[in-house]
């Protein structure tokens, strides 16, 4: 990526040399041109958040910034970064959106989230912090960028405007306003399940800000509670991007005896998915993390793995995690251990599945979706 101080190298994570996205966009390169054109001073505390792959920290390091991110996955593609960039050690502070936020902001720059509800939850968490000096940038390309964000902007953090249009980026300035009254933030967001969705029917479900479907539960997901597997007697079953949790909640209420590992890379959906099976008082014994799918899980060790991967990374459409999914799910499961997936129909899973696993059965479908099973021969 070019700077203005330079071209800093940066790659995604996991990174694949097959992949021809690149770990920054037009919004970085102009929110970075901007800060250089206007020689604004980066001094005090600079918080970033919501930086996709570290583009905008590791082109700061120098001014040793403060990263926010949902992602795990940007985390390590930070790290990595900062490392072939040459960074100093510790030159930038790794933090989550599930962590304290700093005491006091003198410089904001905000890379604008999908999530309309995170980017909500995240301002009025950093509120606090900002005081009347405190420079607040915004960056997003034109699509990312709507009325309904700035408007969260001015409402939360005071008067905001946009810059023209750049190569279909824009940026987002917004002053400062310490006197507003914002409240504090509705997340997490609690509801009550539908009748016939098996044993999850009626249970409480958690949402933290930027969890997919978080005021319903969606369309997929139901179908999928509908036809999970009979779960019996103490096996290791995973919930793979576990989202809110509910799919795993559901085989712990239906199998005491299941030992269930919820794993997602978002620090927000993990901490539902916790606060969802805690809600429900469940039995039984659960283990909850944050990371790069079934990496770090021993090879072989698992008996059952649930999965309805996103076919989305930001604004892109993709297959690359599913895939990653199907594999690391093939290398952790044990011989005679299945892989039960939930996907929309056009997707072809079934293709990927029979490619890697030699095998894949229909379990059911409807016009919309299918629900397909893998076994480890």
């Amino acid at each position: 990526m070019k700077t203005p101080w330079g071209e800093t190298p940066l790659s995604r994570f996991p990174e694949d040399p097959r992949d021809r996205l690149r770990a920054w966009d037009a919004s970085d390169e102009y929110l970075l041109r901007h800060l250089a054109d206007q020689e604004i001073a980066l001094s005090g505390t600079v918080v970033v958040l919501g930086d996709r792959w570290g583009a905008l920290v590791t082109a700061l390091a120098a001014h040793r910034p403060t990263q926010i991110t949902d992602s795990h996955l940007t985390q390590e593609a930070t790290r990595a970064n900062l490392a072939q960039a040459g960074a100093e050690p510790g030159a930038v502070r790794l933090l989550t959106t599930q962590d304290p936020p700093p005491e006091r902001i003198d410089v904001l720059l905000v890379r604008v989230p999908k999530s309309l509800a995170l980017l909500e939850d995240q301002l009025l968490r950093l509120a606090p912090a900002v005081h009347a000096d405190t420079v607040v940038v915004g960056t997003g390309m034109v699509k990312e960028i709507h009325t309904s964000t700035l408007k969260l902007f001015e409402r939360i953090l005071g008067p905001t405007r946009t810059s023209l249009a750049e190569k279909k980026a824009r940026l987002i300035f917004c002053t400062p306003d310490p006197a507003l009254k914002r409240g504090g933030t509705p997340w997490p967001y609690s509801y009550e399940l539908p009748d016939g969705v098996g044993a999850v029917s009626g249970r409480t479900v958690v949402n933290h800000a930027g969890v997919f479907c978080a005021d319903r539960l969606d369309i997929g997901t139901r179908f999928f509670l509908a036809h999970l597997p009979d779960s019996r007697g103490g096996l290791r079953v995973v919930d793979l991007g576990c989202g809110n949790g509910v799919v795993g909640t559901a085989v712990a209420l239906g199998n005491p005896e299941a030992e269930v590992l919820f794993v997602d890379e978002s620090f927000q959906a993990v901490a539902s998915a916790e606060a969802t099976y805690r809600a429900n008082g469940v039995p039984g014994h659960a283990e909850f993390r944050v990371g790069d799918g079934l990496a770090g899980v021993p090879a072989g060790s698992v008996d059952l793995v649930l999965n309805n991967p996103p076919f989305h990374s930001h604004q892109t459409t993709t297959d690359a995690t599913a895939w990653r999914m199907f594999t690391g799910a093939q290398r952790a499961l044990g011989p005679g251990g299945e892989l039960w997936v939930v996907g929309n129909r056009h997707l072809g899973y079934h293709a990927k599945l029979r490619r890697l696993f030699g095998n894949c059965e229909l379990v059911s479908g409807d016009p919309k979706f299918v629900v397909l099973k893998a076994v480890k021969r």
